[in-house]
């Protein structure tokens, strides 16, 4: 363990003498730099595709199923995209110094706020090494430094990556500190830096559901977390029928492995006849499992008896539970007490109905009319994200660059004193 807190230390001495110069860096030099990393992307496919080899045929040889050897794979396609993405990253506004709520006071004081970084960000995040280039790319946008531990099955891929990406920002005449990657896949390094409260600012876990368990549990770091995706679709006793069904079936198939896909639908008892027979037809026929309660196995026999554990099951798969309910406040009980805190929506003609949903759901998106897989930042007109956050503290939902920002008071004054008459 001490190894991998020296490193750390190391590691986090660099970015604390690197976070000043990127805190202060222009925009132009910012939106450089990754112009310069994308340029050093496609011109080192090759390079990049050879670490990502070795990665693949690591993974093979450890018997990791497909859809993980199809997460792990750095194809010339995939490689574009990343650079696509940067390129994208860098026509972003810049949130850094803006200003905002500036008001007089009686004191004659002008008052604001404005953006600045956070500061050290580390990132921890299990096998995509596309994940490398997003999540360095928005610290460097935000003028945050970053310390990456991506997964030991993408490390030679993602040291390639980073390897880029310092050439890039020293291109652009930023310290090639302000990126860096933990050069070793020791578990041990993961907990020397969630401990790292001297050097780092926040840790940022994407991941699987017992990394960002593992995270929030030992973290001395402030954590901005994602746990679980349990997202519901309410359909109100004054919903259009026709819409329900089509929001309810694409809130679940458009894809099945998203955070912000639909796991349970709860229906109004006084309903149910009229919309749930069509539409449980229609998910079986998009090979979709239907578990439901007494209520919808009564509608069709095909219907599988849900448990207890249904209404608290992630499934990320063609599996959905559906539940009746009596009326709206049951729904939100139902929500609330099993939702993850991430993404639910009401379908309803009533204004009232959707007001009390908006208000009374504690989530950290609450939709009208919408499927929940709109939960993404690009949707929400942020740009990239880095992920979704189910904090209260201290963003909410999808995190874009201004996520990654915090705010301190500006205050202007000529001469004011205090207390003085």
């Amino acid at each position: 363990m001490s190894d991998a807190i020296n490193l750390i230390n190391e590691m986090g001495a660099k970015a604390r003498q690197a976070a000043s110069a990127m805190a202060k860096a222009s925009t132009a030099q910012k939106n450089a730099a990754l112009q310069h990393i994308a340029d050093a992307l496609i011109a080192g496919q090759a390079q990049l595709v050879e670490a990502n080899q070795r990665d693949m045929q690591a993974a093979r040889d450890k018997g990791l199923d497909a859809a993980m050897l199809d997460r792990l794979e750095l194809t010339p396609a995939r490689i574009e995209a990343m650079a696509n993405g940067l390129r994208q990253i860098a026509t972003l506004p810049d949130p850094v110094g803006a200003l905002s709520e500036t008001a007089r006071q009686p004191s004659g004081l002008l008052i604001g706020k404005m953006r600045v970084p956070l500061g050290v960000i580390g990132i921890i995040y299990e096998s995509r090494p596309n994940v490398t280039a997003d999540a360095g790319a928005l610290c460097l946008k935000s003028g945050n430094c970053a310390i990456l531990r991506g997964g030991s099955e993408s490390f030679h891929s993602s040291s390639a990556i980073v390897a880029m990406i310092r050439t890039g920002v020293a291109q652009a005449g930023l310290p090639e500190d302000a990126v860096q990657s933990v050069s070793t896949p020791d578990r041990a390094a993961v907990g020397a830096l969630i401990a790292a409260e001297q050097w780092v600012d926040v840790i940022i876990p994407r991941g699987g559901k017992n990394l960002i368990q593992r995270i929030s549990a030992e973290a001395r770091v402030p954590v901005i977390k994602h746990l679980d995706g349990l997202c519901h679709v309410y359909i109100d006793a004054h919903a259009d029928l026709s819409m329900a069904a089509d929001v309810a079936f694409n809130a679940k198939t458009y894809r099945y492995g998203i955070c912000g896909a639909m796991e349970t639908l709860l229906v109004n008892r006084e309903i149910r006849a009229q919309v749930l027979p069509d539409l449980i037809r229609r998910y079986r026929d998009h090979g979709v499992e239907v578990r439901g309660d007494e209520a919808v196995c009564a509608l069709d026999s095909q219907v599988l008896p849900a448990t207890s554990e249904d209404w608290a099951t992630e499934y990320l798969a063609p599996v959905l539970s559906i539940k009746v309910v009596e009326d709206i406040q049951a729904a939100i009980a139902h929500i609330n007490h099993y939702g993850s805190g991430h993404t639910d929506s009401i379908v309803t003609d009533s204004l009232a109905a959707s007001e009390q949903f908006i208000r009374e759901v504690d989530s950290s998106s609450v939709m009208v009319n919408a499927p929940t897989n709109f939960a993404d930042g690009f949707e929400y007109g942020l740009g990239a994200e880095i992920g979704i956050s189910t904090n209260r503290l201290h963003v909410r939902g999808p995190v874009g660059l201004e996520g990654l920002t915090t705010q301190k008071f500006v205050v202007r004054g000529d001469g004011q004193l205090r207390g003085v008459q």
